[in-house]
């Protein structure tokens, strides 16, 4: 009985094995098809950012004249400078409210309070951004019609409120996942020890829940830089545009495409823009893998 199992038992273990390396096989391939799909259009247009040709796929010789013509662009350094502006601010405050909802909702005793508020934040993140754009243009005409006497409120706050209604439930619902997973006694164990509930919130909540309060204010950020619809329904005058409408990189891009190619200098930016990216990115993994292994030898001793 022995002699007759084991070729089955042998035979058994080589399917499985050969199983599980066609698995990876196919699940690394996968993975690199996505990778090459992804990054090497971006690897294109950094190539190609580093020569002074018009037309993007052809070379003229390593250059740095686009880098050049960006700095000496005003029209992109001008959009640039309002994105970032609006990017900043939009997603500061949007933390602030994202970060105090959040506290506010997991503290609240009221079971019915907390159902309708995550219900009502949900909707923004999966509602389409062209109906919350729409939404937010019928509300700003009907109180500069009605209330306001017909003024004109596209400006740049309005473009600011459109920006932090779409961040505001990115950093709600990247802070609630920290705060459920807080060890509640801690609060409580301030308290007890004589603190106020601020010296409580600072002490001892803050600390647990800044990985996501971090992580929905670079969310904002994104959402911020990235956004195109809600721009363009909401903007108007203002910033480094002056009396012109605000025009953001996002816009700015679009208006070229409608008259023609793209600047060539657009291509250096998007260099710059990458690599800055690249580099923030690479510090964050550093800062969180420094992070976990003093966690790991405290836990250790």
């Amino acid at each position: 009985m022995v002699k007759s199992v084991k070729p089955v038992l042998s035979e058994n273990a080589r399917k499985e094995k050969r199983q599980a390396i066609l698995t990876k096989v196919i699940g690394q391939s996968i993975i690199w098809i996505f990778l090459i799909l992804m990054y090497v259009p971006i690897l294109f247009l950094i190539a190609f950012s580093f020569t002074n040709h018009d037309v993007l796929g052809v070379w003229n010789g390593f250059s740095f004249d686009l880098y050049v013509q960006l700095f000496h662009d005003e029209e992109i350094l001008a959009a640039l400078a309002n994105t970032i502006i609006l990017a900043i601010v939009s997603s500061l405050i949007s933390t602030v409210l994202g970060t105090c909802g959040a506290i506010g909702v997991f503290y609240s005793k009221k079971k019915w309070t907390r159902s309708v508020v995550e219900n009502v934040t949900q909707i923004p993140v999966v509602n389409a951004e062209i109906v919350i754009a729409m939404s937010l243009v019928v509300m700003f005409v009907f109180v500069g019609s009605y209330i306001f006497g017909g003024a004109n409120l596209f400006s740049f706050w309005t473009l600011l409120i459109g920006h932090i209604i779409l961040e505001v439930p990115f950093v709600y619902l990247s802070v609630k996942p920290k705060l459920i997973q807080m060890d509640p006694a801690l609060y409580e164990a301030a308290m007890d020890l004589g603190c106020t509930q601020n010296q409580a919130l600072w002490k001892t909540t803050m600390p647990e829940i800044m990985p996501g309060v971090a992580s929905g204010f670079l969310l904002s950020i994104t959402l911020s830089l990235d956004d195109f619809i809600v721009t363009a329904f909401t903007r108007g005058a203002g910033l480094l545009s002056g009396d012109k409408t605000i025009e953001t990189l996002s816009t700015l891009v679009q208006a070229k495409i409608k008259k023609g190619p793209i600047p060539p200098a657009m291509r250096a930016l998007t260099t710059i823009i990458f690599i800055v990216v690249l580099i923030v990115a690479i510090l964050i993994t550093i800062h969180r893998n420094v992070q976990a292994k003093k966690v790991a030898r405290r836990a250790g001793r």
